[in-house]
């Protein structure tokens, strides 16, 4: 694992102790139960059938992860957002307890699922941010890249990092805005707990960002006609949503 990878940075220490707890033991569930764990991994035969993997979670602490890397990063991101990954839970069994769980998630759960699978954080300058919300990628990625400088993009969802281990120009973020002044990890995770209630979450209130396009993740992207691709940096919607940095 490329662990130096922008996107991977976050991770680096939790799945490098990680990995190295894998090579003496064998399989995620050894990797992830680390001394210092607070969730507890067991292998997915605990879960017992018929109850859903969200209650399960709740009502014992116990995370079911199968020997692969989606479960291994859903691992990590428990590891590294503990209070985030647990609000998701609480709102996704919450939604479970009183809707059951039926055909469809329902606006909430979908909304907890989509930042849970493929979420991430921007903290940025308002103009980043404008031209995020109205699409306008060259403003976004060549006439304000400077301003990168003064951005951080952080991701949470497990299966967005699991497809970058083979990167490729498509893969898309659904992205919530936070504040610059957060500079560490446990403060986004703070507020991000704080954040993703079931009501803003049923609104999914994301801007979407592919995420190679951001500044020194893709050498390509140095060239601006990298941008000039409509089927990844798509024309603006006819309606725009309104983000709230």
């Amino acid at each position: 694992m490329e662990w130096a990878r922008p996107w991977l940075r976050p991770y680096a220490a939790a799945g490098t102790a990680a990995a190295a707890r894998s090579g003496a033991n064998g399989g995620a569930v050894a990797a992830l139960n680390g001394p210092d764990a607070a969730p507890r991994f067991v292998p997915p035969d605990a879960l017992p059938p018929g109850t859903p993997y969200e209650s399960h979670i709740r009502a014992t602490g116990e995370i079911p992860t199968r020997d692969n890397l989606h479960d291994f990063f859903n691992g990590l991101v428990w590891h590294v957002f503990p209070a985030t990954k647990r609000q998701l839970n609480r709102v996704q069994s919450d939604a479970i307890a009183r809707d059951g769980i039926g055909g469809r998630r329902g606006p909430v759960r979908d909304g907890a699922t989509l930042f849970d699978e493929n979420g991430a954080v921007l903290q940025a300058p308002a103009v980043l941010w404008d031209a995020l919300r109205m699409r306008d990628w060259r403003g976004l990625f060549v006439t304000h890249r400077a301003r990168w400088a003064d951005a951080r993009l952080t991701l949470f969802g497990h299966a967005l990092v699991e497809q970058l281990v083979s990167p490729r120009k498509g893969l898309t973020a659904h992205v919530l805005p936070a504040p610059p002044a957060i500079d560490s990890i446990a403060g986004l995770d703070a507020w991000l707990a704080g954040e993703l209630t079931a009501e803003r979450l049923g609104t999914k209130p994301f801007a979407p960002l592919p995420v190679l396009g951001v500044p020194g993740w893709w050498p390509a992207n140095a060239d601006p006609a990298f941008y000039d691709d409509p089927a990844v940096f798509r024309p603006p919607p006819t309606s725009i949503r309104t983000f709230r940095p």
